[in-house]
């Protein structure tokens, strides 16, 4: 017979167990800090749901290629974009595109990145976004349709993000939401 006291401690040793399983899961996943002119992101990726959206962000990252980039579309209560243009609204020249990935389960929820795209559903290449909400309508819809691959969370700097989302935008260049004073991806970085 379990009393109460041991039933209280292995209750107790079960959660502690479950909670190291979940730290030790998410601690192997790839991890990105970007570094912006309003303060510093880090960014938890999903690698073993979205390994192509993964290894390209990644790859880009690698490359210095979103070093000096902005967050040129600004929407509060749906999403901050950014990863393709430079202040002034000069495009930067991506890879080829990859495959959509938005069936792989996951949700648009606050706080998760996505792969932003065309309407062609395999047509994103170097650009992403924020959810600053929940946004079920960009999941996958399933009956051959295409939603927004996520492949990643913000786990530390939300409240960077909310400032961003925050700021004032203006129209500039023919696009709509751009901030009147750029946000600037300073670096960003994998870290160990």
């Amino acid at each position: 017979m379990i009393t109460r006291p041991i039933a209280a401690l292995l209750t107790c040793c079960i959660l502690l167990f479950s909670i190291h399983g979940y730290a030790q899961k998410s601690s192997d996943n790839p991890m990105v800090k970007m570094s912006t002119s309003l303060g510093d992101l880090t960014i938890e990726l999903y690698a073993d749901d979205a390994p192509a959206s993964v290894e390209n962000f990644l790859q880009y990252t690698d490359d210095g290629f979103y070093d000096g980039t902005i967050f040129h579309r600004v929407i509060p209560g749906f999403v901050l974009q950014g990863g393709g243009f430079t202040a002034g609204m000069s495009r930067k020249e991506t890879r080829e595109p990859i495959q959509n990935e938005s069936d792989n389960g996951l949700e648009n929820k606050r706080g998760t990145l996505s792969m932003a795209r065309l309407p062609d559903p395999h047509s994103a290449t170097s650009q992403f976004f924020v959810n600053l909400v929940d946004n079920p309508h960009l999941d996958h819809p399933g009956g051959g349709q295409w939603g927004y691959a996520v492949f990643g969370k913000v786990v530390e700097g939300m409240d960077i993000i909310d400032e961003i989302a925050g700021v004032e935008t203006t129209n500039t260049a023919g696009h709509r939401d751009v901030p009147a004073e750029p946000v600037v991806i300073e670096a960003a970085r994998r870290v160990d």
